[in-house]
């Protein structure tokens, strides 16, 4: 069993985005030079989370799109599927 199976609420469904922002971060290269600034925006919606659950879903949100639009390469669709 999956530990992503047994999350079924609201709450689980932040904690399930949460694990996800990690794995992006720490998937980053090293020697990156956002890594650790992103690290430490992940650490402070971490923080948040336990206090208001609402508004860490919402930076959360922000911080993903981030993300996303971080790793959008000029030259992507030249890349073979699976690249």
């Amino acid at each position: 069993m999956a530990a992503d199976d047994r999350l079924e609420d609201e709450e689980d469904t932040l904690a399930r985005r949460l694990r996800e922002a990690h794995r992006r971060v720490r998937a980053l290269p090293v020697a990156a030079p956002e890594k650790e600034r992103l690290a430490r925006r992940y650490l402070a919606i971490c923080d948040l989370a336990k206090r208001d659950p609402d508004r860490a879903s919402a930076r959360l949100e922000a911080f993903l799109a981030g993300l996303d639009a971080d790793s959008d390469t000029p030259r992507g669709h030249q890349n073979t599927l699976g690249d």
